[in-house]
């Protein structure tokens, strides 16, 4: 790679989703063939840990052998695999068990010895596993640190302090393993920036910097901004914690079934920008998975080509289009359009929106994001199906990728007005409306939401193991039965055996106003998206 040493990538294999080891022998060779030459394996718990059978426990976790067995694959390919864990924070789904000491909320016990066996553990038996001597061991996002049991017992000690103290006892574990450890620096920020991450340029407080053990590599994430300079300012802030900093980027497969590769792109180029001025030599895009992981990662190929293809120095994008059309046999364009389902509400900047996931899930009683609708933009979902389903025809390999986001198009082409469209019928009192929006689009979108079901299942075992679908089929089987549900519920008031329908006597209350009008001069915000998105059961 002409501008960078490590150009790889970072695969959530914790938020429900843990990729098959099919699914890995068909994406690795293309990121290689990209010019990727690193693939960190995200795994909070859902790795083989010996002694420690709950760990991991029915999530779909990689044994020993399989992680064996991707080192191996990936080191025949001329790629590098790293672990990337948590030894800190992110680690809740293992407290379900109760076998492992716990400060509060998903934060390890710090100073506990039982919470070191654990972390020995993890560093035995991944050593035993990967090759490089490098290891990630995360340490993100812990804002409740030393505000739980730790409080209890120790009192109060600022967060500073309980990390440095911890880093340094991880620190001494790695070294039996000759292990250089990486972590995410925002805990180095947060405590003296307001609970922020992101900071102007400044002088970084020394005894932050002082903090920093000089083995350790810091690794700087941010995959929101637009600006190359707000990149450049956090680089900068990081060169004063060590000259051995790595920047961790995104690729947006995080807020729902469709990816962002245009915002990839948007917030990517400019941070790869900043990373080749300031000489950042190692860079890697995370794939994450939040509230569960429904994006398949081949719907990214064109962001990630786009991007390794940038990094080599080629800022020709007629060439870039017809290389990747080369590889994976699809236009560029074309493929891009995958990211359309979301495109019913106008990018304006900011960080993107995902309707196509919150509209899917919402009620058709109760939604209070009903409020941002506007009537007929619905329709926009019947194009977007024609498209895709399309491509889906088209291509072989990813054909299924295509054909799920297409037949969720099928599904909101319906159900995203429907709500609204029920509401207005029951504040007008046209009860012939109603029996007809029960007898007909009800009935159709129950149809539909679950022939999208079983096509998004074909997705899900065609890229990953099969733990994590029962949460899908939980979520799409209680979709359909809320559907029925509100179907009976208003042929009962029209048929007069109730004679109202409680939550459609509530009125909608503005919800975020802004300048841009989508519905009563309203408009979903950043905020709104970051709330919805994530408010379908946490995985």
């Amino acid at each position: 790679m002409k501008n960078f040493e490590t150009f790889g990538v970072m695969i959530d294999m914790s938020r429900n989703a843990v990729m098959s080891m099919d699914g890995l022998h068909r994406f690795l060779p293309l990121l290689k063939k990209m010019g990727y030459n690193c693939v960190m394996l995200y795994t909070e718990d859902t790795y083989e840990v010996d002694g420690e059978p709950y760990f991991g426990y029915m999530r779909g976790r990689y044994s020993k052998a399989e992680m064996k067995e991707i080192d191996a694959f990936a080191t025949s390919l001329g790629m590098t695999v790293i672990p990337c864990i948590q030894t800190l924070a992110h680690l809740n789904a293992i407290f379900r068990w109760d076998k492992f000491p716990r400060d509060c909320d998903d934060i390890l016990l710090t100073d506990d010895e039982r919470t070191y066996e654990l972390i020995d553990r993890m560093f035995s038996t991944l050593s035993e596993c990967f090759a490089s001597r490098k290891i990630h061991v995360g340490m993100d996002e812990a804002h409740m640190l030393g505000r739980g049991k730790h409080l209890d017992i120790h009192g109060y000690e600022t967060v500073n302090d309980i990390m440095k103290r911890h880093l340094e006892k991880v620190l001494e574990i790695a070294k039996k393993y000759d292990y250089e450890v990486m972590v995410w620096s925002d805990m180095y920020f947060r405590p003296w920036n307001d609970g922020k991450y992101v900071a102007p340029k400044c002088k970084m407080p020394k005894e932050v910097v002082d903090s920093v053990p000089a083995e350790v590599i810091p690794v700087y994430w941010d995959y929101y901004q637009s600006e190359e300079k707000i990149y450049s300012d956090m680089i900068e802030n990081h060169k004063q914690l060590s000259n051995k900093t790595w920047f961790a980027g995104g690729a947006w497969s995080w807020y729902g079934m469709i990816p962002f590769n245009r915002f990839t792109l948007e917030s990517m180029i400019p941070a790869l920008n900043a990373c080749k001025k300031h000489r950042i030599k190692n860079v890697f895009m995370t794939m994450w998975g939040d509230d569960g992981a429904e994006c398949s990662h081949f719907s990214q190929l064109p962001s990630l080509f786009y991007l390794a293809e940038y990094a080599k120095g080629n800022r020709d994008e007629a060439k870039i289009k017809a290389k990747f059309k080369r590889l994976v046999g699809i236009d560029f364009d074309e493929f891009m359009n995958i990211d359309c389902p979301n495109d019913v509400i106008a990018y304006k900047g900011g960080r993107p929106r995902n309707p196509s996931k919150y509209m899917l899930y919402s009620d058709y009683f109760n939604d209070f994001l009903d409020y941002t609708i506007k009537e007929g933009v619905g329709a926009k979902y019947e194009e977007y199906a024609k498209q895709l389903h399309a491509t889906a025809k088209k291509s072989r390999k990813y054909g299924y990728v295509f054909d799920a986001a297409a037949k969720l198009c099928d599904v909101l082409a319906i159900k995203y007005e429907l709500g609204l469209r029920t509401r207005k019928a029951y504040e007008a009192g046209d009860k012939a409306e109603l029996e007809r929006l029960a007898k007909n689009e009800y009935v159709k979108v129950a149809k539909l939401i679950d022939i999208y079901g079983r096509s998004f299942e074909k997705q899900w075992f065609a890229d990953n193991k099969p733990h994590g679908f029962d949460v899908q089929d939980h979520r799409i089987g209680a979709l359909i039965r809320r559907t029925d549900a509100c179907r009976r519920r208003i042929l009962d008031y029209t048929s007069g055996k109730i004679d109202r329908i409680e939550e459609l006597d509530e009125a909608l209350l503005p919800y975020h106003e802004k300048e841009e009008s989508i519905n009563k001069n309203k408009v979903i915000t950043t905020a709104t998206c970051n709330m919805v998105c994530m408010g379908v059961s946490a995985i």
